[in-house]
């Protein structure tokens, strides 16, 4: 199977490739039977708690219920490729390392600005969807030591609803010594991130606004989020957070605080992902987010007293907030530009810093 091709769907209608897609699945395990007689079960993928009646769907449209038996994906991708992991993006999780990404199809969201929206959207929008490519766990693990991958993503769409396969697939790379990654909107339950949390080494989340009518525009309601953020934390799975700046949508200096302070307040080790805005899909009027935005929400942030602040997407552009720093000592310990590590002084060093000795939280070795 070819790495980094994103095959676009030649099925035809929706129709058919929801067909095709419908094959390639497999008893689901997060869900619980609410009522035998009427074959009605309850979903806890995500934070949508669907109750599905038999024969119908949940709100991402590719878990469904079968005489009340959940049907979820398995066995394909719909697109694969083989990333830096500062593209995720983690800053303190393997630098510099490769990650075998991997994604299917379907969400639990419909945000107008997704950058996946032709595998994110399928089963919404019409012109949305892929052919689905067959492998297997153990394929993919070959795949990435073929491609010396250090770890492996379930990203492009939202993996929450398709936990059963990503659980499949890390099982495998964590017997071969790979970490394994999920880059979520966090819209979670306390059910799937203890199914997960076994298999699960890192978490990143993205925090897309502090007010819950944005959210509800977007699909979702902010405090599952919030508390989805709370609770990776609580179980122990290494977290970062982002927020993509979309200018007329989240960006007020209010808002920015509130997100900051909420972080600080889970833990001030949270690394905090401030990414700039391009137009994309449905929402193609705001423009696209400036510098001085992104370094106005850094520095909101780290006022806040978040110890480890980026500003991606806009490399050599945002000076100190590409890299990171000692808090203890304001050593910088990695430098980066864009997805790129310039200099790495604390892998060798044992997560340490490299002037004062201070341990600083992250996934090094």
């Amino acid at each position: 199977m070819p790495i980094g091709v994103q095959v676009e769907s030649g099925m035809g209608s929706m129709a058919e490739l929801q067909t095709v897609l419908d094959r390639m699945t497999a008893t689901g395990e997060l869900y619980e039977v609410v009522d035998a007689e009427q074959k009605k079960i309850r979903c806890y993928a995500c934070g949508h708690r669907c109750l599905i009646k038999d024969g119908g769907r949940g709100v991402c449209k590719v878990r469904y219920n079968v005489g009340g038996e959940l049907r979820v994906p398995y066995g394909y991708v719909g697109a694969l490729q083989v990333d830096p992991i500062e593209k995720k993006p983690f800053n303190h999780v393997t630098p510099g390392a490769l990650a075998l990404s991997f994604g299917m199809l379907g969400c639990d969201l419909h945000c107008t600005y997704c950058q996946n929206w032709d595998i994110s959207q399928f089963g919404r929008d019409a012109a949305a969807g892929r052919d689905p490519m067959p492998v297997t766990p153990d394929e993919l693990v070959r795949m990435a030591q073929s491609r010396r991958a250090r770890t492996v993503a379930s990203t492009y769409n939202e993996p929450l609803i398709t936990s059963e396969w990503a659980v499949s697939v890390f099982k495998r790379a964590k017997a071969a010594g790979l970490r394994t990654l999920y880059i979520s909107n966090g819209n979670g339950t306390p059910e799937v991130i203890d199914y997960l949390r076994p298999h699960l080494d890192a978490y990143k989340i993205d925090l897309k606004s502090m007010r819950d009518k944005n959210y509800r525009q977007l699909g979702a309601v902010l405090q599952n989020v919030l508390d989805t953020i709370q609770y990776v934390k609580k179980v122990g799975l290494w977290l970062e957070v982002v927020t993509l700046i979309v200018p007329g949508f989240n960006d007020s200096t209010e808002e920015l605080w509130d997100a900051a302070r909420f972080l600080a307040g889970v833990s001030p080790d949270i690394p905090w992902h401030v990414t700039a805005f391009h137009p994309d899909y449905k929402m193609v009027d705001p423009p696209r987010t400036t510098v001085d935005t992104l370094q106005r929400a850094a520095e909101i942030g780290a006022e806040a007293g978040l110890h480890f602040v980026y500003a991606g997407n806009i490399p050599g552009r945002v000076g100190e907030w590409e890299h990171t720093y000692c808090p203890s000592c304001g050593e910088p310990a990695i430098k980066r530009y864009g997805f790129m590590v310039l200099e790495d002084r604390l892998s060798g060093n044992g997560g340490r810093c490299p002037k004062c000795g201070a341990p600083i939280p992250g996934l090094w070795t």
